[in-house]
């Protein structure tokens, strides 16, 4: 049995949008995209304004949305915002992160969101022993993306050093106590838990990918075990990168190189790797990046909240890096804002306008996200892809007004989260009218919040 949509616009790729598109789903797929339809058929399910490719988020911490309107005033750094997501971190357990990734999962589907890869490194106990079942959170999270009809990528994350200790015999630092639950102690019990998870992850909308925390909490050698292992199994890896000059300062101390340079020695980085952030890049990194390929997840709410810089997304692109967005922190979870900021961003850099086309921006939120959190064949609307998309409303008051040949360019520049009001994910209604089909997302936001936050 098959479904059919008609959409009054809908992005097929290319700058502008196309009018009068029928969309036909049978169970997970498109089946058929036909143009020019001037009308609704009967039966068809009626999507007015824009429809896009569902939006791919490719870099979250969930539980970070506690944080949110707690961390963003007064004075600090990145390091004093470390510390405050420290003590967020230490108060979950596995059946209060449930709750709070489900409800953070359903904002993001509220988002037009049907993709997120989750970078994930609360592993287990506040004191570093694990769980009756060792991957007690990441099948909660899994559980939580389920029922909030989102895809998932669970981002499992090695996590081995406290940090950079320069001078020291092996230049990095044991855990922190708040940081022991990150750490498996090794990249063999990491792989062995990651393995077991994998095993148990069920469903076609979920699945893992591995992730290394950082050069700082990484060692070289055990980056290399890491990509190596991830290769072979041909799992999405993903890294955060140069977010911070000190992380720089530090590696070069350290390791006489760039993280990105280290990455590279380390046979770590390739065209299934991601690098989050990468705000701090030499010539030489971009080179590297340019040469391997990564896709490259710049994160600019996140990066303007924490004072970390504004990323070379031009030259990265230049090079041939595929770039997409994430909400990591989620101080706000709004995926169009944070393709239009990469460019915003660009223009503050260069003085110059137009540095990434309309086009190149709703690529970076849909398709390349996608194929950066290993669903190769999701992020664009064409028949035997996967029957995710989303639709944004045309008639709010930010986008009052558009006409037909300047919609796309109006949705990336001026549309917000809020005017999203249909979301299908897997050929499945996820957001109707705007809403949640399956509960109150700000009902439940409100009671895990406060649940975690007075733990």
């Amino acid at each position: 049995m098959s479904d059919r949509y008609w959409c009054e616009l809908a992005w097929l790729g290319g700058p502008r949008a196309t009018p009068g598109v029928l969309i036909e789903v049978e169970r997970d797929r498109i089946l058929g995209v036909s143009p020019g339809c001037a009308s609704p058929p009967r039966g068809a399910i009626e999507l007015s304004g824009l429809t896009l490719p569902a939006l791919a988020n490719a870099h979250s911490h969930a539980f970070h949305r506690a944080l949110r309107g707690r961390t963003h005033g007064g004075e600090g750094t990145f390091w004093t915002w470390r510390d405050l997501m420290y003590g967020v971190a230490a108060n979950l357990d596995p059946q209060n992160y449930y709750r709070l990734a489900r409800a953070t999962f359903a904002e993001m589907a509220l988002a037009g969101i049907g993709a997120v890869g989750e970078f994930h490194y609360i592993h287990h106990r506040p004191g570093g022993d694990p769980y009756e079942d060792p991957n007690a959170f990441g099948v909660s999270l899994v559980a939580a993306a389920r029922d909030a009809g989102v895809r998932l990528t669970l981002l499992d994350t090695l996590y081995l050093h406290g940090g950079f200790s320069p001078g020291s015999e092996s230049g990095y630092a044991p855990l922190r106590p708040e940081q022991a639950r990150f750490g498996d102690g090794s990249v063999r019990a990491w792989t062995h838990r990651v393995e077991d998870l994998a095993a148990s992850v069920p469903g076609p909308s979920a699945r893992v990918g591995a992730a290394i925390h950082s050069v700082r909490a990484v060692d070289p050698a055990s980056i290399g075990m890491a990509a190596r292992w991830a290769r072979e199994r041909a799992l999405p890896l993903h890294v955060h990168v140069s977010e911070q000059p000190a992380e720089n300062e530090a590696c070069l101390e350290v390791h006489g190189r760039t993280p990105t340079a280290v990455l590279s020695a380390a046979g770590a980085l390739g065209p299934d790797t991601t690098l989050v952030h990468t705000t701090h890049l030499s010539g030489d990194d971009i080179d590297l990046i340019g040469a391997a390929r990564p896709h490259c997840c710049i994160c600019p709410t996140t990066e303007r909240d924490l004072a970390d810089g504004i990323g070379p997304s031009h030259r990265l692109a230049r090079a041939g890096a595929p770039l997409c967005a994430g909400s990591d922190s989620h101080a706000v979870i709004d995926i169009l804002e944070e393709a239009r900021a990469v460019e915003l961003g660009q223009r503050v850099l260069t003085n110059r306008r137009g540095v990434h086309s309309t086009e190149a921006l709703a690529a970076l939120a849909t398709v390349n996200g996608y194929r950066s959190l290993g669903w190769k064949d999701g992020g664009a609307i064409r028949p035997g892809w996967l029957a995710d998309f989303t639709s944004v409303r045309l008639d709010s008051i930010r986008l009052a007004g558009i006409d037909a040949p300047s919609t796309l360019d109006a949705v990336i520049f001026a549309a917000s989260s809020t005017d999203v009001h249909n979301l299908v994910v897997g050929g499945r209604p996820v957001v109707v009218g705007g809403a949640h089909v399956s509960f109150d997302v700000a009902g439940e936001l409100d009671s895990a919040i406060a649940k975690v936050v007075a733990a």
